[in-house]
């Protein structure tokens, strides 16, 4: 009831306005005006403002969106979970049912940046002599990867 008042003193202070504004010869503001304080009568008369006064006044409806919050935080929590872990669809889909023989693991194809266990050093190339080095292709090192970083700042 009271949200009916104010917004038929809102529509009617509005109109005023509207009035005085026209009595100065500014009738394309005027009009505009007085549209914008025809919204809130209009909405009294449709029963809008009793429905949103209804859902902003009922504890349960409150409660309601307490719930739809958590249901969407559990939701964008499990997502975040499920992109941290680098599981897609398919792959959980086949974790269900038991997996798949040929299946490979996400991590199996990352290569490996310790030492062959065999001694060879670190900074050689696998199929080389200790004591030779391959000739790089100009594809292979980083170098252009770290100018481009440098050039970030990073």
């Amino acid at each position: 009831m009271i949200a009916e008042t104010i917004c038929s003193a809102a529509s009617a202070a509005g109109l005023g306005i509207a009035a005085v504004t026209a009595y100065r010869k500014r009738f394309l503001a005027a009009a505009r005006i007085a549209a914008y304080s025809l919204v809130p009568i209009g909405l009294v008369l449709t029963g809008v403002v009793e429905w949103v006064a209804g859902i902003a006044f009922k504890p349960s409806v409150w409660i309601g969106f307490v719930l739809l919050g958590a249901a969407w935080l559990l939701f964008v929590t499990t997502r975040a979970v499920e992109r941290r872990r680098g599981l897609t669809r398919e792959e959980r889909k086949a974790a269900r049912r038991g997996g798949e023989g040929d299946r490979i693991a996400p991590a199996a194809s990352a290569p490996s940046l310790r030492p062959v266990a065999t001694g060879q050093r670190p900074g050689t190339r696998p199929g080389t002599k200790p004591g030779e080095t391959k000739k790089t292709e100009p594809g292979d090192d980083f170098s252009d990867i770290e100018a481009i970083l440098k050039k970030h700042g990073l």
